[in-house]
């Protein structure tokens, strides 16, 4: 019969010595990972790269007096009204 000091020395995770596998797949996994990102990073470089250095300014379609943001909005979203839903868009009760 088994004695408890046998049973909780028994080793049932297998030899650990012989045909170790961790070291060689967690380098496997380093130089993957390492892979992978410097192409993202090349690739966000080139499309940076790509952006001019400014952009144009907003088309000057907006009636004198009207609000830009809400052409642009307005010029974004096809022309449909959109609801503002900023905390200073006069709708309802606003806290100070």
């Amino acid at each position: 019969m088994l004695t408890a000091a046998e049973v909780l020395a028994q080793n049932n995770f297998g030899n650990t010595r012989t045909g170790g596998l961790a070291g060689p797949m967690g380098l496997f996994l380093i130089l993957v990972l390492a892979t992978a990102t410097v192409l993202l990073i090349r690739n966000m470089n080139a499309r940076l790269r790509r952006l001019p250095n400014q952009f144009p300014p907003a088309s000057d379609s907006t009636p004198s007096g009207a609000d830009p943001a809400a052409a642009t909005v307005s010029a974004v979203t096809g022309g449909t009204p959109v609801r503002d839903s900023s905390p200073n868009s006069g709708t309802g009760s606003q806290q100070p």
